[in-house]
Order: structure tokens, then C-alpha cells, then sequence
């Protein structure tokens, strides 16, 4: 295509505010994306992410703050005018038009020449596997090759900045993940910069180059996929991202280098009488494991077991009623009832202030 033959374009936000009347809804958004990256967009419903996505697209208006692609101020352009081409929730495909007129479609619109079209619409389908399917209709198409259709009019534009809306919400399990696959395999080949948008933790960890996580119109954190699972600035983010979640449990630092749980001592990940109180400890369900004879451990009731094939995901109860989920080897069993006595490494134990603000 076309777009590869230049630099990929950089785009910056700087100090971005949205609202709608008295209602704010992005609060002061500053990230700068490099050339080339993927980066995602995540959060639960309400958060502003596709807000912030639509403002990018300049389909939404800046209430104050800047937007830069290639270092160039858009703020105020049109959106056929900032290099940008956006990939929606919805196909939005034309059912009269075949597969090769719906994708060719905005550049008829932009009366380019007809060779050109034909050229663009046949690569972009090479690179999409839709060669074979040009003179098909929309109805003929599943839903996922529906969607390639849609990004494929997005290719033709040949732009600085892609833009995805939620572009899997709409397809069954199995589909997401064939697309997935597909829209990783898009980046790696035209290397432009894409920006994504969704609420699927698992999509963000699978495809962005790096995650930016946002609550209630705010950035939390911003990071590669590693960084925020391992490193985890605060709650949130350490239970937002990861499935099965971070277990959270209600502890006390005792002294310099203890930690308990209830009624266990534990060895504290942190060494300095500076934090003894009240704290949030953090085990992701993969760093807990079955106590050995002379290891100091906490007891939880097993409710209820899910074998997922090679592993096995525990669910139970710690006393005083907080929820624990553990991952165990499939070999291992856990009836109901069971009482499991857990522990893990000081290297995996996560510690957050009462606030939910990590403890470094």
C-alpha cells in the first residue's frame, strides 16, 4: 500500500478536556503516541475512551487542549482533512454495493481517478484476504469478512492514523479471536499507527504495543501490556487488567519485615517500618500456591472449581468472607468444601495503600 513508503505519523494530545455543559467527561488528557505504535485504548463502560477517540477523529468538538498528528495542530480541521481513517463498531457497509464498491466508495466520493481505485481496492483485499470475495454483496459475507470489507475502506484511504471504535464487539467469540489475529497481522505489514478502543482487557493485552488505561475520564496508567500487569500503579488498574483479576486481600504490616493476614504471618515484600499499618495485598491467582509442610500459609475454602484443560481455576473464601481465586496445576483436585492452604513468593506480593495506591 501506498502508506508505507512514508514515516509513520506521531500523534500527541495535549491537556484535553471534554463536557457536555456542567458535565466533564476527558479531564485534562495528555499522551503522545510514537510513528508506527499500537496502542489501545481501555476501560469500563463510561469512561471516555471512544469520547477521546471521536475527538482525535474530529467527529466531536474540543472543549480545550490540542491535538497534534505529525506535529501538525488539528485541532480545529475537519475530519476528511487530518489524515485519519476510522473503523466502526457497526460495518456500516453499503448492502447494494458489492465488496469492491463498498471499499472504494470514499474515494469515489473524492472523484479519484478510476484506475486508482481499482489499484487501491485490489491491494487493499490482497492484504485482506478478500480478493476472492470483490464481487460479492455484504449479505453474502460473515460477519468477520464483513469487517475486513470495513477496515479494507479504511486502507484505501491510505491514512496517517487509524482508528478503531470497538471493531469486534459485534462477532461471536471464535470470530474475535480469527480477528484479532487479523488486525495484528494488518499492523505488522502496513506499520501505521493505530489507535484502538475497547472494554475487552484480553484484546488490549493481545494486540497494543502499549495499554492506556482510563477511569472516569482520566488516564490511570499508561504502559505495555507487561508493565501493567507486572507493575500496576494502583488497584484499578491491578484489577482491571488480568483474568481471572488480582485478588485483594485486607492486611496489616507488623515491624519491618512482617506481614499478616488474618491470622497468618506472612514475610513482607517491604522491609521498611515507614509503612507498618493497615495495607492492600495483591496476588494475581497464578502466584498462589498450596503451602508446603513447614511453609506459613492462610486457609480458604474451596466453593467452587472450573478445569479449564490445563489449568484449573479455584474459587473460594479466606475468613472474614473475601472472594480468592487460585490457579492450581490440572492434576490437583479441590472439591467444595476443601480447605486449601495457600501462600506465595515475597517477588509476586503486590502492597496498595487503604487509598488503593501502590507501595512501591
Amino acid at each position: 500500500m501506498g502508506g508505507t513508503a512514508r514515516e509513520p505519523a506521531g500523534l500527541s494530545l495535549k491537556r484535553v478536556h471534554k463536557s457536555y455543559g456542567a458535565h466533564e467527561v476527558l479531564k485534562d488528557i495528555s499522551l503522545d503516541i510514537q510513528g508506527g505504535e499500537f496502542v489501545v485504548f481501555v476501560g469500563p463502560s463510561g469512561c471516555g475512551k471512544s469520547t477521546l477517540l471521536r475527538l482525535i477523529a474530529g467527529l466531536e468538538d474540543i472543549t480545550a487542549g490540542d491535538v497534534y498528528i505529525s506535529d501538525t495542530d488539528v485541532t480545529e480541521r475537519d475530519p476528511s482533512d487530518r489524515g485519519i481513517a476510522m473503523v466502526f463498531q457497526t460495518y456500516a457497509l453499503y448492502p447494494h454495493m458489492t465488496v469492491a464498491e463498498n471499499m472504494g466508495f470514499g474515494l469515489r466520493a473524492a472523484r479519484r481517478p478510476r484506475t486508482e481505485i481499482e489499484q487501491k481496492v485490489r491491494q487493499a483485499a490482497e492484504v485482506l484476504r478478500l480478493t476472492d470475495y470483490l464481487d460479492r454483496r455484504p449479505g453474502q459475507l460473515s460477519g468477520g469478512q464483513r469487517q475486513r470489507v470495513a477496515i479494507g475502506r479504511a486502507i484505501v484511504r491510505d491514512p496517517d492514523v487509524f482508528l478503531f471504535d470497538e471493531p469486534l464487539s459485534n462477532l461471536d467469540a471464535e470470530l474475535r479471536v480469527g480477528m484479532r489475529i487479523e488486525i495484528a497481522r494488518l499492523h505488522q505489514e502496513l506499520r501505521n499507527t493505530m489507535i484502538y478502543v475497547t472494554h475487552d482487557q484480553t484484546e488490549a493485552m493481545t494486540l497494543a504495543d502499549r495499554i492506556v488505561v482510563l477511569r472516569d475520564g482520566r488516564i490511570e496508567q499508561i504502559g505495555t501490556p507487561s508493565q501493567l500487569y507486572d507493575d500496576p500503579d494502583n488497584v484499578f488498574v491491578a484489577g482491571f487488567i488480568g483474568s481471572p483479576k488480582m485478588n485483594f486481600f485486607k492486611a496489616v504490616v507488623q515491624g519491618a519485615d512482617r506481614l499478616r493476614l488474618g491470622e497468618t504471618e506472612l514475610p513482607c515484600p517491604r522491609t521498611d517500618a515507614a509503612i507498618a499499618g493497615p495495607v492492600i495485598l495483591g496476588l494475581r491467582p497464578e502466584d498462589l500456591r498450596v503451602a508446603g509442610p513447614e511453609e506459613p500459609g492462610f486457609p480458604m475454602e474451596v466453593k467452587f472449581s472450573e478445569f479449564l484443560g490445563g489449568t484449573t481455576y479455584v474459587y473460594g473464601e479466606i475468613p472474614g468472607g473475601t472472594g480468592c481465586t487460585v490457579e492450581l496445576e490440572r492434576s490437583r483436585q479441590a472439591r467444595p468444601g476443601t480447605i486449601l492452604t495457600l501462600t506465595a513468593d515475597i517477588a509476586d506480593m503486590r502492597l496498595f495503600d487503604v487509598e488503593g495506591m501502590r507501595i512501591r
